[in-house]
């Protein structure tokens, strides 16, 4: 499919547009000037100001009662904690690298400000992965959970359908490629993520490794927000280039989704099953499409699984984790509902 092609924002930009209404998310003449008075798009203020009050340091959470728990986990619960923890680690890894070169493109100041504060959280979020593991495996156990997705062939086939697209556009920086790396974004951060998620909090709600799902919770309200960024930054870019979501392309992303919601469908089978106290495959593949119908509605498009619209209602203790101490966000409203230093956070997963 043809698409333009994008050129790099410069760096030094004199004659660059200073009229807010001439701003544009994608091919725009920039300045690049961090002006936080004047912003075309307004809803980026609320979401700066909600990611710096977000700032949480790692190793501020304890994992004492998971260095106990972790030795007692059942064969199965200890090998889908270390697989998806090396996936983790990757997915934020690649994030941390991707987001820049996103940033060199998008024209509007205001976003980049937004890009550039997600890549920071995304390194915050590899180093509590290297926290977790530091704390709760010998450096040998750590190193081989770490670089799992090298050597576990399911692993490294499903990390490559999103690396590939991010590839595309580090190859070929035009605005196709562009849109679809940001549905890759939107995949991970919105489907990917939230699963893989819930196996920690599954293993909370069954007594064992607290922390780790404490650890994850403050990653989980991190990742809400940059799900709401991206799903902002798509909404706006279907205004302003109407050429991107033809019929034709908007069926290429809707497909994405689609496939990424049959790995991560087929991943959770791989390394969770029916062998996991509290989880089964049905519960999963629910949950999964789920997920995959409300990131796609919430684009305003329509469902693509007709018989996952509503919440699964036995799945609803997920959101119960990942809303960290009724720190909430209404994301797909638009609207922020409280504002809280991750310092004002207890450990209180005993209560939910």
């Amino acid at each position: 499919m043809e698409s333009k092609e994008l050129k790099q924002n410069t760096l030094f930009n004199p004659e660059g547009e200073t009229d807010v209404r001439l701003r544009r998310m994608i091919g725009g003449n920039s300045t690049n000037l961090n002006d936080f008075n004047n912003m075309k798009y307004q809803w980026t203020s609320g979401w700066y100001r909600q990611a710096m009050n977000n700032f949480w340091v790692p190793e501020e959470i304890n994992l004492t009662q998971d260095v106990k728990d972790y030795p007692l986990l059942n064969e199965e619960e200890r090998k889908a904690y270390d697989k998806i923890l090396s996936f983790l680690v990757f997915l934020d890894s690649l994030q941390s690298n991707n987001l820049p070169l996103v940033s060199e493109y998008v024209t509007a100041n205001e976003v980049n400000l937004c890009l550039h504060i997600q890549a920071f959280q995304e390194c915050v979020h590899s180093q509590s992965y290297s926290y977790m593991l530091d704390t709760i495996c010998s450096p040998e156990k750590r190193n081989e959970i770490l670089y799992q997705w090298k050597t576990d062939e399911h692993l490294l086939r499903r990390n490559t359908f999103i690396g590939n697209c991010y590839n595309d556009f580090q190859q070929h920086q035009n605005a196709f490629n562009l849109m679809k790396t940001l549905i890759a974004n939107y995949i991970l951060e919105g489907v990917y993520f939230y699963s893989g998620f819930m196996f920690f909090y599954n293993l909370s709600r069954n007594g064992k490794m607290p922390g780790s799902a404490q650890e994850i919770r403050y990653i989980n309200r991190d990742e809400n927000t940059h799900l709401w960024l991206f799903r902002n930054i798509i909404l706006e870019l279907k205004k302003e280039e109407p050429e991107l979501f033809t019929p034709e392309k908007k069926e290429v992303y809707a497909e994405m989704i689609r496939e990424g919601v049959r790995q991560e469908i087929e991943w959770g089978i791989y390394v969770l099953g029916n062998r996991i106290p509290g989880l089964n495959i049905q519960m999963i593949s629910d949950y999964i499409h789920y997920l995959g119908n409300l990131r796609w509605k919430s684009l305003g498009e329509p469902y693509l699984f007709e018989n996952n619209q509503k919440e699964p209602e036995n799945m609803k203790w997920v959101m119960q984790y990942s809303n960290a101490n009724l720190v909430k966000t209404d994301f797909f409203e638009a609207k922020s509902t409280a504002y809280a230093k991750s310092t004002a956070l207890i450990d209180d997963l005993d209560s939910l």
